[in-house]
């Protein structure tokens, strides 16, 4: 493709060569760079692309899109000055791969949690109705029989756009993105043109990044007020938890057809009614504007009706039948690392959580807390160089609705996981409930141990913070470590 119709719609403060020079690829990586490639200088929290152009060109790169004018001029090479770099990648991106989103029917689901849930419920809503659907989000990109490893919750604009592209190639018709703050706020999910947007929640976390939990809503908001308003398909849909606050404040501007759900509120688009969770599942009488419906689901937890309405919501809006919608939802088991078993003889059970913020570790223990017979034995850490806020906040929470609490190490990175206990500690005591039985484990697998050997008949085991994640981050470094694997292990170590 020539350079001309790559860089089309950017805003170009300055443009030196020949804008009809062939490209072959686009990189923000210099070491990934071919001949006759575009290189696009991006500005990092922990680098600036502008230092690797020389890289870039040795690699064979015939332009450049940059933010900032190069520090001398490069006879031959094509260089776009543009304002800003990220938000021309993503335009370039989608140029350079034909604007794959507005050949897919695609829903964006946002929130602090539960997003997730969601994608898996519509991908299985639609396999069910033998739609051939992609999902991206923060387990894993899945479409056409393709398995990826998902790096981040949503890619890097470039990435994206080539992914969406390789999913439409593939005969996906449908997708579902999880789209992350720092996406929003990064613009890699700029030149997608979305069908639907939801809204699931909001509440603390990021805000080691955002600063503030308005800055976190603002980043939340952009995805109805500016995606959603800017995308070129003719029929729109904003799906609204109107249960959460911030839910109600993004309802009053957003933009096409509003679908809002609740649990609580009959006003609703989307409610439910004769609502009942026990250990085999959830079941309810869910009113929509296509009729009403009959959900049963193995999920359990009041959280997860929300998450069931959200996909319900998306779903039906988006032309999937009410029939359809049930038996999806009647087969769906579970979510990798979202209160997933770990299968024991010991009449106790194990489960496995993502719950990192605390709205969400809340959200686990009131779920697990009717269901188990025995003790709550709670086991999780906060991660390091992230928002320390609210570790007090989680350790305050883990006391209260846990009657045993071991405090342990998630991904301490570059903090000392000691301090990061200490962090947590802190609202432990100040909990009121610091006379329940109360340990720090700093290694997570011997935290583990010690709340397996504690456990008894009828008592739920609940290993909260890294889910599906199957690596522990200390330092820089990845190593490998899964809690789901290390109970089984201790398990048999106990059954031997």
């Amino acid at each position: 493709m020539i350079l001309r119709e790559i860089i089309r719609g950017i805003k170009i403060k300055k443009f030196d060569g020949d804008d009809g020079v062939e490209i072959s690829g686009i990189s923000i990586d210099s070491n990934k760079v071919k001949e006759g490639y575009l290189f696009a200088a991006l500005k990092g929290e922990k680098t600036d692309g502008h230092r690797y152009i020389e890289s870039a060109l040795g690699n064979g790169a015939k332009a450049l899109l940059v933010e900032d004018p190069p520090e001398r001029s490069y006879p031959g090479i094509s260089v776009v000055q543009a304002g800003d770099s990220r938000e021309s990648l993503a335009k370039a991106s989608a140029n350079f791969y034909g604007n794959p989103s507005k050949e897919l029917c695609l829903a964006g689901v946002t929130g602090t949690n539960g997003k997730t849930t969601v994608t898996y419920l519509l991908e299985s809503i639609w396999k069910e109705e033998h739609r051939n659907p992609g999902v991206i989000g923060t387990i894993e990109y899945r479409y056409g029989g393709k398995r990826v490893e998902a790096p981040m919750t949503t890619p890097e604009s470039l990435d994206l756009m080539k992914m969406l592209r390789e999913m439409r190639d593939s005969g996906v018709d449908t997708a579902a993105m999880e789209v992350s703050s720092h996406a929003i706020d990064r613009k890699r999910v700029q030149e997608c043109h979305f069908d639907a947007a939801l809204f699931t929640n909001l509440t603390q976390d990021h805000l080691d990044y955002h600063g503030t939990i308005e800055n976190y809503y603002n980043a939340k908001k952009r995805l109805f007020t500016e995606l959603l308003r800017a995308s070129d398909k003719k029929d729109k849909f904003s799906i609204i938890n109107i249960d959460d606050p911030y839910g109600i404040e993004i309802a009053k501007e957003a933009p096409g057809t509003v679908i809002t759900y609740s649990l609580r509120d009959k006003s609703a688009s989307v409610f439910a009614e004769s609502i009942k969770v026990s250990e085999e599942g959830i079941s309810a009488r869910v009113n929509t504007p296509w009729g009403t419906i009959q959900i049963k689901s193995p999920l359990f937890g009041e959280h997860n009706l929300s998450n069931i309405l959200a996909a319900v919501s998306a779903a039906l809006s988006l032309g999937s039948s009410p029939g359809a919608v049930e038996k999806a939802v009647a087969g769906f088991m579970t979510v990798p690392g979202r209160l997933e078993r770990v299968e024991n003889p010991l009449g106790f059970q194990i489960l496995v959580d993502y719950a990192h913020t605390p709205d969400a570790l809340k959200n686990v223990l009131l779920a697990v807390r009717p269901l188990t017979g025995g003790k709550v034995i709670l086991v999780f850490g906060c991660g390091g160089d992230r928002d320390r806020t609210k570790r007090p906040q989680m350790g305050a929470i883990g006391s209260d609705l846990s009657d045993i609490l071991i405090v342990t190490s998630d991904n301490p990175r570059t903090e000392s996981p000691e301090a990061i206990i200490d962090d947590i500690e802190r609202g432990v005591l100040e909990s009121g409930a610091p006379d329940k039985p109360y340990f720090r484990v700093s290694d997570r697998t011997e935290a583990i141990r010690k709340a397996l050997g504690m456990a008894r008949e009828r008592d739920t085991v609940i290993i909260a913070g890294k889910g599906h994640e199957d690596y522990q981050i200390i330092g820089t470094e990845k190593f490998p470590f899964d809690d789901r694997t290390a109970a089984r292990d201790i398990l048999k170590e106990k059954l031997n």
